[in-house]
């Protein structure tokens, strides 16, 4: 107790020295009084389309719109924002995407929607001004987007885990300034932890030397849907919005006034059809992310570079290595970095790393990022929690687009304040910045095209506007769904809070099952909520490929490179019937997703831990065991198995398995590729799985329960029959 007084003793103190420093009750008044008139704007803004247009059509619009106010090059949040705030506030609006909206950085986040608490840090050690305010902001926003579209997102609690003494004031008081700033939109107080309640909310902790915890407040989101729900949002208010629009370069006119080259459009490149058109408009607006330069190139090739890339790495792992509803977060891992440790999905994620990196559209995670990652966890969990490698289910890499500071020495001190700059010929550039504050971005992007541009148009209207979905949605919307439509009570529950009530449009069209329950929607996977219907809605939004659906209007491919790869095959069956694709481009397709899976999606660096060439360590008696268990099926000492191996045993035990699910649990382990499993193979394969680089083996588990099944049928012996005849 006395402990406690002397950290909230000097909380108080070190509070009020920062509050004071920083003016925060300014900051209050002016919040209170903004944020109640931009309520009121929001109000008064009403979408002008009540359908969604089709693709096809804002193509068209595209092409017979003689001149647009406002151009926006991509289509992530940055730019689906600027969208948004451009056509609320009655400008007439083309939003153009080179892939998929939030094929980018944008949906390979941490899920975070957070103010920066290691921020925080850095503007109070180093009375940085301006790290401050960005701060400030980013809670404000926070506050936003958790209103905004409250289906999509959630107050999450983060535990910050105490294992030094000095540690616990120091951290509080961090902490409690967090809160300070965040002021009446702080989303929950934060709170100290003794280390048997730690332990209680998450009992995976490792114990060891634990002093307590800290628990503070930050929201979560699922950041590929929205930054769709504000795609399409824009596109209910009147923006021609367009995604595999590629913009080939910059158009230019000549000012009369002034006698230099002005810009005044774009070439534009229709992806799918390859047809090319121009699109003119009074400014143009580049929101590229990682791309900003290539963009700026296009209007001044000598133009130095402003961006300055940052990789970050995430992986995911099965949802029993955190709670279900509790984050935790190391605030300094063995090289300095932040990692967070979080659930997401009903899975568990974790990131991120933070490493220069080339500007690429399709970024790779490597096994020595992964690798660091698992370290960093495994010293913040307990040693009766084997964290394997062969559990991580997905990776992926994000480019961060980072605003160089000439005098950094690495991109970690990189604030993440974004800069909107505006060239000699009129070109707007947003770069840098964070997903959560990627409204009050917009709002700056716009007021400066408005006065560059002369153009007319009043004050952003986004503050309080809510996203597609969330008008009727509540936390119970998904009950009416299950009554209505008799769907499962999980996936009820995630198309509720993927689609808000959206959902209901999606119910409509999902396929009745024959079953006695569920009534309707038939599962993509057994594993995951994602449904039949979800393709066909996905392509009324928008989606065109099929990783479009396994990575952004599901995120299957985020959750589990296998599943997604199990999926494809029905997800692309589903999309060429909607949109009339030949037997060839479902080919094509469906090589393109796995290719996406592979190599950004971390499916590779999984297959890459059993190989042709991996060790076999394991000890003679286990050696002998497998043997065993592999002869079982080669009955003919072939020294290998087939597919009717495997179904001569499953037949014997009265298993049956479909000859092409056979064909892909062989597959998984048929190294060098020539249609059967080796013993040299299997002998690898279960080698991999002592050492928890591989996981989740559906031969290894289906031959183990098979070798049990059998003996479990053995002949009872005479002498335990009671003789015989």
């Amino acid at each position: 107790m006395a402990f406690r007084k002397a950290v909230k003793g000097t909380a108080l103190i070190g509070g009020g020295a920062i509050a004071t420093v920083f003016g925060l009750s300014q900051f209050s008044q002016y919040r209170n009084k903004h944020g109640a008139l931009v309520q009121v704007q929001a109000a008064e803004v009403v979408p002008v389309k009540n359908h969604l247009p089709t693709r096809e059509q804002q193509i068209l619009a595209l092409q017979t719109t003689s001149e647009f106010d406002v151009i926006v090059i991509g289509g992530g949040a940055t730019g689906c924002g600027c969208a948004l705030d451009a056509a609320t506030r009655g400008l007439k609006t083309a939003l153009l995407e080179r892939y998929d909206f939030s094929s980018g950085t944008s949906s390979r986040s941490t899920k975070l929607i957070h103010g920066g608490v290691r921020y925080l840090q850095k503007a109070i050690m180093k009375l940085d001004f301006e790290q401050y305010r960005m701060v400030k902001e980013a809670l404000e926003e926070r506050a936003h987007l958790l209103q905004s579209a409250p289906h999509l997102s959630a107050p999450l609690p983060i535990m910050l885990p105490i294992y030094k003494w000095w540690q616990l004031p120091y951290y509080w008081v961090g902490i409690k300034l967090y809160d300070l700033v965040a002021g009446s939109q702080c989303l929950k107080s934060s709170y100290v932890l003794t280390k048997s309640r730690a332990l209680e909310l998450f009992p995976m902790l490792r114990k060891d030397k634990l002093v307590g915890a800290i628990v503070y407040y930050d929201g979560q989101h699922n950041d590929a849907r929205m930054n769709l729900a504000i795609a399409l949002t824009a596109a209910r208010y009147g923006a021609a919005t367009a995604n595999y629009a590629e913009v080939r370069r910059l158009l230019k006119t000549t000012d009369p006034a002034s006698g230099k080259p002005r810009v005044c459009g774009v070439r534009c490149r229709d992806v799918l059809t390859g047809k090319e058109f121009d699109v003119r408009a009074k400014c143009v607006i580049n929101a590229t992310g990682p791309f900003t330069d290539s963009v700026r190139k296009m209007d001044d090739e000598e133009v130095p570079n402003i961006c300055q890339p940052s990789a970050g790495v995430h992986i995911v792992m099965p949802g029993y290595y955190s709670p279900d509803n509790m984050g935790l977060l190391d605030p300094a891992t063995s090289d300095g970095r932040v990692i967070f440790f979080l659930p997401w999905e009903k899975m568990t994620i974790a990131g991120t790393t933070d490493s220069p990196t080339d500007v690429t559209s399709h970024p790779i995670p490597t096994e020595e990022d992964i690798n660091f990652i698992l370290s960093e966890v495994r010293n913040y969990l307990g040693a009766d929690v084997e964290v394997r490698r062969g559990d991580v289910l997905a990776a992926w890499s994000g480019i961060r687009p980072l605003v160089t500071d000439p005098n950094s020495k690495d991109t970690q001190s990189i604030s993440r304040n974004h800069v909107v700059t505006i060239s000699d010929s009129g070109l707007v550039t947003i770069a840098g910045g964070k997903w959560t504050t990627y409204r009050a971005m917009a709002r700056d992007t716009i007021d400066a095209a408005i006065q560059e541009h002369n153009l007319k148009a009043g004050s952003s209207k986004t503050m309080g506007l809510q996203l597609e979905g969330a008008q009727d949605w509540s936390p119970t919307l998904y009950i009416r769904l299950v009554q209505d439509y008799g769907l499962e009570s999980e996936v009820a529950q995630h198309l509720a809070s993927t689609y808000g009530d959206k959902a209901f449009e999606v119910a409509k069209i999902a396929q009745v099952t024959g079953k006695r329950w569920p009534i309707v929607g038939k599962r993509l996977v057994s594993e995951f909520p994602y449904i039949e219907a979800e393709v066909v809605y996905g392509v009324k939004e928008y989606a065109r490929t099929a990783v479009d659906m396994i990575s952004r209007r599901t995120r299957l491919a985020f959750l589990n490179v296998q599943a997604a790869e199990e999926a494809l095959p029905r997800i692309v069956d589903i999309m060429g019937k909607e949109l009339n694709w030949s037997e060839q481009k479902k080919k094509e397709e469906l090589e393109t997703a796995k290719k996406f899976l592979y190599y950004e999606m971390g499916y590779k660096v999984k297959t890459d831990q059993l190989t042709d060439s991996s060790e076999i360590s394991l000890v003679p008696s286990d050696i002998e065991r497998y043997k065993k268990r592999f002869h079982m099926f080669d009955k003919d000492k072939k020294g290998f198995i087939t597919i009717l191996d495997v179904q001569r045993v499953l037949e014997s035990i009265s298993v049956q398995i479909a000859e092409n699910t056979l064909h892909e649990i062989l597959n998984e382990v048929d190294l060098n590729k020539n249609g059967q499993v080796e013993l040299n193979e299997f002998l690898q394969l279960m080698s991999a799985i002592q050492k928890g680089h591989v996981s989740g083996s559906r031969l290894a588990v289906l031959m183990k329960s098979a070798e049990e099944n059998l003996r479990r049928r053995a002949a009872i012996p005479v002498d335990r029959s009671g003789g015989g005849v």
